[in-house]
């Protein structure tokens, strides 16, 4: 993505499906097949799929086939258990390749069983990329702690439907800081509407932006400590983050995405039309609605 460069290279994933957009799968899947071959093409990492409804895929797919190759990222609710039958299910259909799997830890399971049961899904399916959806509770510390020098990922909730589901900036630096010290590679998921911090006029939320997140990684590289890298996720100059991420090095930008590797929106226009906003991306991408795509 030669108009876009490096540093957003499939940054998002497309999540359509899920709240707040929670597009139809009959208008979802054709509006991805547009993303694919639009200037934009490149910003557009997997499209994101709920295991429980792999079903109403089949029958989608059977019904209107899709337009070319369908990459996705499976994301296993159920947790490490639901993850075989999930994959089983998706093992004949052509077309359709899971690159990775964002792996739910139920309430009451243990950080150890986890473990164990990621070791044994990564041997079964050694070309999928397994991300383990962190909970916010007395847990993390322990399953962040045996995912350093795996070949595992986290994956970091940033919002949701409720003001609660949004962790705050100390929370969220913590979070970052522990994972990008250990080296231990991350995705985000949920709440990461915009480009920058902001409070969303309708629910009144505090919402983080996606280049807060870039840019207090990069200040995490820099040895920032907590407290600092708090104050870069709690910055609303949209200006000063993008000069501050253009003026990243090709070798910071790779150690930076090696790090955070994408997040899931359930609008790609949205992001879009933020980064022609801040400048980083051309004024000529113009962000068209997933309506028009489909």
């Amino acid at each position: 993505m030669s108009t876009l460069g490096a540093l957003l290279t499939e940054l998002c994933d497309d999540a359509a499906l899920f709240p707040p957009g929670n597009a139809p799968l009959d208008r979802a899947l054709p509006a991805h097949a547009a993303h694919r071959v639009a200037d934009h093409a490149g910003l557009v990492g997997t499209f994101v799929f709920p295991a429980p409804r792999i079903p109403e895929l089949l029958e989608a797919l059977g019904q209107r086939p899709f337009g070319g190759d369908l990459t996705l990222s499976l994301t296993v609710p159920g947790g490490p258990s639901a993850v075989v039958p999930a994959m089983e299910s998706l093992r004949d259909v052509d077309g359709v390749t899971v690159a990775a799997l964002e792996i739910a830890v139920p309430a009451g399971e243990s950080p150890a069983g986890v473990l164990v049961a990621l070791d044994l899904i990564a041997a079964e399916y050694p070309g999928v990329a397994l991300f383990v959806e962190v909970p916010r509770d007395e847990r993390r510390a322990e399953i962040l702690q045996g995912l350093v020098g795996s070949r595992y990922a986290a994956k970091f909730r940033t919002g949701g439907v409720v003001a609660e589901a949004y962790p705050d900036e100390r929370e969220l630096a913590d979070a970052l800081s522990t994972v990008v010290r250990t080296k231990v590679p991350f995705k985000a998921t949920a709440g990461l509407h915009h480009a920058v911090r902001n409070t969303d006029p309708h629910t009144g939320f505090e919402q983080h932006g996606f280049l807060n997140v870039l840019a207090a990684v990069d200040a995490v590289l820099d040895g920032a400590d907590t407290a600092a890298v708090a104050a870069v996720l709690a910055d609303r100059d949209g200006a000063g983050l993008a000069a501050r991420l253009r003026d990243l090095s090709p070798a910071r930008i790779e150690e930076l995405r090696n790090s955070f590797r994408s997040f899931g929106t359930c609008s790609i226009a949205e992001p879009l039309a933020d980064l022609v906003e801040v400048g980083l991306a051309p004024s000529t991408m113009s962000p068209i609605t997933e309506g028009s795509l489909a």
